[in-house]
């Protein structure tokens, strides 16, 4: 089986970070409670050079904040689009980006429910249990208006669906018990400083000329 998939199609390797990165400039992550991840995000309709210019920035804020997606909204920008540089379970490794996806429903005899970890770059540092299925298909475009189809099983539907999500104006927090999130801001305050150290490191080692 290939290990790589890039926009969903197999390709023999590509590289880490992937190249769009080293188009890109940083953005400030947004985070929790800002109105911009709260709300449904607007539909993409313009094609061209600043929605490419976007996709690279994305990506390389993406692997600034170490994670494995990013939301349009997640960097201050209100529409429909997430990029991912993502493994599933079988180590299989899925990079891309899709505009204004739709997750396909999944009927519940065909689905398995896994509660596993989950985290966010928009809430650092908390890490908390949040049950999603274990597949997951998005119907969407590419940055030239090209259908586009993903399909992810595992760590990577998890992540489709996650960012999917945001793009919603859902965060996971939205999925927790009162009880968990407000254990999951407990941890946000106590790492936050943390994580956005690391950031300023990792900021500094990839884009060091």
């Amino acid at each position: 089986m290939p290990r790589v998939f890039v926009q969903g199609s197999p390709v023999d390797s590509y590289p880490r970070p992937a190249p769009e990165a080293g188009r890109g400039s940083v953005r400030r992550v947004t985070e929790v409670g800002e109105e911009v991840l709260h709300r449904p995000s607007r539909d993409v309709t313009e094609f061209g050079p600043d929605l490419a210019a976007l996709i690279d920035d994305m990506f390389l804020t993406m692997y600034v904040a170490e994670g494995a997606g990013l939301a349009a909204n997640q960097v201050g920008v209100d529409l429909r689009l997430f990029v991912y540089d993502c493994p599933d379970d079988d180590g299989v490794r899925h990079v891309g980006h899709i505009i204004n996806p739709v997750l396909d429903p999944l009927a519940p005899a065909g689905r398995r429910l896994l509660d596993e970890g989950e985290g966010c770059l928009s809430v650092p540092g908390a890490v908390m249990d949040v049950p999603r299925p274990d597949r997951a298909v998005v119907r969407g475009l590419d940055k030239d208006g090209n259908a586009l189809v993903i399909e992810g099983t595992g760590y990577f539907a998890r992540c489709l669906a996650h960012e999917t999500d945001h793009v919603n104006g859902q965060v996971y927090l939205d999925r927790l018990s009162k009880r968990d999130r407000k254990e999951a801001l407990r941890q946000v305050a106590d790492r936050r400083d943390e994580v956005f150290a690391r950031r300023a490191a990792k900021t500094k080692a990839l884009t060091a000329s």
